[in-house]
C-alpha cells in the first residue's frame, strides 16, 4: 500500500501567513507521524513471516495518526482566521471615538496596537485604552457621563 507524504508547509498557501500563530504543535505532529511511518516500516521488515502483522490494525493506526495531524492543521488555520478577523476589526476602530471602562480616558482613535493578549486603542492625544468589557466605542464624540462632572455643573448654577 502506497502512502502519500503529508507536507506541513501549508503556511505558504495561507493568505493570512499565520499572523504570528505558533506552528510547534503541527511540527510535533508531523514529527510523530514521520516517526510512526518509520516504525511501521521497521515493523514490517522485522516481522515474523509465520505470524504477520494484522493489516487492519496497521491501517487503523495510520488513520489515527493522520486524523490527529489533520486536526492540528485545522486548528492552526482556524487560529489564523480568528487573528485575521481581530486585525480587521481593530483596523475598523481607527477614526472612531473611544472611552475607557472607568471613564477616565476618551478621544478619537488614531491607531490600534494588537498584541497576543489584547488590543490597545491609542487616541490622538496619545492616551491608551485597553479594549475590554465596559469600553465605549462610537462614531460620534463621546461626552463624559461621570457623576463628578454633573455635580460640579450643578454647584456652579
Amino acid at each position: 500500500m502506497a502512502v502519500d507524504s503529508v507536507s506541513s508547509s501549508t503556511s505558504s498557501s495561507n493568505p493570512w501567513a499565520n499572523a504570528a500563530a505558533s506552528s510547534t504543535d503541527a511540527n510535533n505532529a508531523s514529527l510523530n507521524y514521520d516517526s510512526f511511518l518509520q516504525l511501521l516500516i521497521a515493523q514490517m521488515k522485522n516481522q515474523d513471516p509465520t505470524d504477520p502483522m494484522d493489516a487492519s490494525e496497521q491501517i487503523s493506526q495510520l488513520a489515527s495518526f493522520s486524523q490527529v495531524e489533520q486536526t492540528i492543521q485545522t486548528n492552526t488555520h482556524l487560529k489564523s482566521m480568528l487573528q485575521a478577523e481581530a486585525l480587521t476589526r481593530a483596523g475598523d476602530l481607527v477614526g472612531k471615538y473611544v472611552m475607557s471602562a472607568d471613564d477616565t480616558v476618551m478621544g478619537k482613535v488614531k491607531e490600534v496596537q494588537v498584541y497576543s493578549d489584547g488590543v490597545i486603542a491609542v487616541t490622538e492625544a496619545g492616551d491608551k485604552v485597553l479594549l475590554q468589557a465596559g469600553v465605549v466605542v462610537s462614531d460620534q464624540a463621546i461626552e463624559s457621563t461621570s457623576s463628578s462632572d454633573s455635580e460640579s455643573s450643578d454647584s456652579s448654577s
